[in-house]
């Protein structure tokens, strides 16, 4: 599987983002300075979709908050395969949404070093 991260991989439907956020269904957790919220789906065409949010909260300017979104997206396009593999031998689909906590900007490589936790912890945790 190459790495990519293609529109299909992006979570837009507003009905799953609200149950996503509103529901029981979904788990969460965090690695400071990011914390992943997740959802098993019916299955779709990708096997994992995401969100990624960096609230307006912390950075003012859009500047510094697509930084950051960049820096979230590469991290998650390059150490995506292992949770790719594990779903689609399992034959489910994730909706997963990346919420950006810390008030400052950290280093892409500390970002991908969380990114890499998160995505591990997850493959523990999926049934």
């Amino acid at each position: 599987m190459g790495q990519t991260l293609p529109k299909s991989e992006r979570l837009c439907s507003k009905i799953v983002v609200d149950k996503m956020f509103t529901g029981g269904m979904s788990k969460s957790f965090s690695v400071y300075p990011l914390r992943v919220v997740y959802m098993m789906t019916d299955k779709t065409e990708t096997p994992a979709s995401i969100l990624i949010s960096v609230p307006k909260k912390r950075f003012k300017r859009a500047v510094k908050r697509n930084l950051v979104k960049r820096q979230i997206r590469e991290g998650y396009r390059k150490n995506k395969s292992e949770l790719f593999q594990l779903l689609e031998t399992k034959n489910y689909s994730v909706a997963m949404a990346f919420i950006y906590l810390s008030d400052e900007i950290v280093s892409t490589q500390e970002i991908e070093a969380k990114i890499q936790t998160l995505l591990a912890r997850m493959v523990e945790k999926l049934p």
